[in-house]
């Protein structure tokens, strides 16, 4: 046997494994993501009657401004200085401006530590009505406690941040101002589709003089493989500061299917895909100790993540929830 025939055989052979492959994916995938939530996850402890109450859902009407959503998962340490910031930001605003009302649910995905006492003693301190904390069952990963956050968030705009108070939270009035600009052909802002992003796009210079060039490498090769399968015009995907409106909120969360890091880059790939206006803007970001990432490892996990949402949506074995772009 020569050495074209050889080489003939075993492109059909991986052509035919490819073929398998695909076949077994898409018929072990299911087209929309099952959302389950446990009993427990729809009471948060409201301090002030010191009984449990039900929270609202995402279809409810609106009942304040903003709701800041924070998914934390052990983070007793660095949770206070984040609420800190982000409190003393809120309550200005709210003085300032009677209109500007808002709530902040603390979404506890399954931690080990104190994270849910130390988010209720920011209960006790503000009010039920402006902090809740949001207990998960299990462990879900930083996708899930976003989404159950969303789901039973009040306000008109919806803003998820980060528990480790990275980016500066007084940046919302950038990103709000983004939103109100691509919202403004829109009555009723909660409504309206449209998600602005943070981004640290424009720190790239000064980070990659602090990394290695293994680790700046892996860095381009995820970002060029996020613009190339999955979004095009979002230059940082996984800045955790995204601002969006209610309804956006409840058709992005209700199509999405990953549940752990590389959950922004399927939210933003159903965003483009559904024609939703997204805008980028730049944040302030500081690198906080205690990440729960590790570089190297999980830039490979959202890497093979970004795959197979490119694979999954490109052979439909994952589809959108179309209807759940009406009003």
């Amino acid at each position: 046997m020569d050495l074209l025939a050889v080489l003939s055989f075993l492109i059909v052979i991986a052509l035919v494994a490819v073929i398998i492959l695909c076949c077994v994916i898409y018929m072990t995938s299911e087209a929309y993501p099952v959302i389950q939530s446990y009993d427990s996850e729809k009471m948060y402890q409201n301090v002030s009657a010191g009984m449990k109450a039900e929270f609202p859902s995402i279809t409810d009407v609106p009942t304040r401004l903003l709701s800041v959503i924070v998914p934390a998962y052990n983070e007793e340490s660095r949770l206070p200085v984040m609420m800190d910031v982000c409190l003393d930001y809120l309550e200005k605003r709210s003085e300032a401006d009677k209109s500007f009302t808002y709530e902040v649910i603390i979404v506890d995905d399954g931690s080990r530590d104190k994270t849910t006492e130390v988010g209720l003693k920011y209960s006790r301190t503000y009010g039920s009505d402006k902090v809740r904390v949001l207990t998960l069952a299990k462990n879900r990963g930083k996708g899930g406690a976003v989404r159950m956050g969303m789901f039973r968030a009040r306000g008109k705009l919806l803003l998820f941040a980060d528990a480790d108070g990275a980016t500066t939270f007084s940046d919302f009035s950038k990103v709000e101002t983004s939103i109100r600009n691509l919202c403004k052909e829109e009555s009723d802002i909660s409504e309206a589709l449209a998600v602005s992003c943070g981004s640290r796009a424009h720190l790239e210079e000064e980070s990659i003089a602090t990394r290695s060039v293994f680790r700046t490498v892996l860095m381009y090769g995820f970002h060029g493989l996020v613009s190339l399968l999955a979004v095009r015009d979002v230059r940082d995907t996984q800045c955790g500061f995204k601002l969006m409106t209610r309804r956006t909120a409840r058709v992005l969360f209700n199509s999405l299917h990953v549940e752990r890091w590389a959950f922004d880059v399927e939210m933003l790939y159903l965003a483009q895909s559904l024609g939703i206006p997204i805008d980028e803007v730049s944040v302030e970001w500081n690198e906080i100790e205690g990440t729960k990432m590790t570089p190297v490892l999980s830039w490979i996990e959202m890497g093979l993540d970004l795959f197979i949402i490119w694979l999954r949506y490109t052979l439909r074995a994952w589809r959108i929830k179309g209807d759940m772009m009406a009003h």
